[in-house]
């Protein structure tokens, strides 16, 4: 099977979807002239057109309620922000508008809108630009919220939601953009709320997602090697939550860790630990274990971001706490 990368996985996806139907557009700031900030818009603009891949000014309240109001038309905008930072900036429009616009208009407008980009820290770039929103949005109704880990996943999950009649929130990460994985060239989708089990393992689950994801498997590996073996779940969806394949798996390993790159108060990990001790209790022995970032803006400096960020060593140290 061909090797692409993770950026090469989101174009692919976009173009196949655009050249399937032609009310799916592009549009973002740098999408078109400049291939992408990232480069996962490369070549469309010359496929398409600048109808269908558009640059816009820095104003991503103006874009964000123009892609919402063109799904009132019949069309399937994709929202490219350059992070989900600037995204902050057009919030009123996902949380007010697009996620409330069928309820609203009694099931008469369906809005079938992507807002894409990256989420989460990467690197040296400060506490305005290294903020995970996964959770803010999730706690919406009416968003669905996927971060994929790897390029095959990105693809088909990329797919599934240009399709998608509702609005989703569908965030990578710029740190991302560079990996590389298998990738089939036939057409294929993965379905929106179904975890991947990555791993299967008896003594400790383990869950993540997103980029720091990488993290948990790098763990998992090691304790491998002293004969611990973790069952690792890849959410791929934080809404709608996957919490069967989590339950099925803690009703197995009796233990659960969770990793996540984001501030430790009101997360998905809160959600998912108070989820799973309320169906499945009495399957527990040990105390669940959630690990964030620390409570703080990201720091600048390279040796604070590094306490600041979790890591590996922090889940073989949850692991073994939950096996005492």
């Amino acid at each position: 099977m061909r090797v692409i990368q993770f950026r090469e996985a989101i174009c692919e996806a976009m173009s196949e979807e655009m050249r399937k139907d032609d009310c799916v557009y592009l549009m973002g700031e740098e999408v078109a002239e400049y291939n992408g900030a990232y480069k996962a818009s490369k070549g469309m603009l010359d496929e398409f057109g600048d109808k269908r891949v558009i640059d816009t000014p820095i104003s991503e309240l103006g874009f964000a309620g123009i892609g919402v109001g063109s799904t009132m038309t019949g069309n399937r905008p994709i929202i490219e922000f350059m992070t989900f930072n600037f995204a902050l900036v057009g919030i009123d429009q996902i949380i007010n508008n697009a996620a409330k616009i069928r309820q609203m208009s009694g099931g008469q407008f369906p809005c079938p809108i992507v807002f894409r980009g990256p989420t989460g820290s990467a690197g040296q770039l400060a506490a305005t630009h290294s903020q995970a929103f996964e959770s803010w949005f999730a706690n919406c109704p009416g968003l669905k919220v996927v971060i994929p880990s790897n390029p095959y996943d990105a693809k088909g999950l990329l797919k599934s939601a240009i399709r998608d009649n509702d609005p989703v929130i569908f965030m990578e990460s710029e740190q991302m953009y560079g990996d590389k994985g298998e990738v089939p060239e036939e057409e294929y989708l993965l379905p929106i709320g179904v975890a991947d089990i990555k791993k299967t393992g008896s003594d400790v689950t383990v869950v993540s997602f997103g980029k720091i994801f990488k993290s948990a498997l790098k763990a998992v590996e090691i304790l491998e090697k002293d004969g611990i073996f973790c069952e690792l779940i890849d959410l791929r969806t934080v809404r709608p939550l996957d919490i069967d394949t989590i339950v099925e798996s803690v009703k197995k390993t009796n233990r659960l860790v969770i990793l996540e790159e984001a501030w430790p108060f009101g997360n998905v990990s809160t959600e998912i630990a108070y989820q799973v001790q309320d169906i499945a209790f009495d399957y527990l022995d040990a105390p669940i274990q959630k690990i964030n970032t620390a409570d703080t803006p990201a720091p600048y400096s390279p040796v604070l971001l590094k306490e600041w960020l979790p890591n590996h060593e922090d889940v073989i140290r949850s692991v073994k706490k939950v096996l005492n």
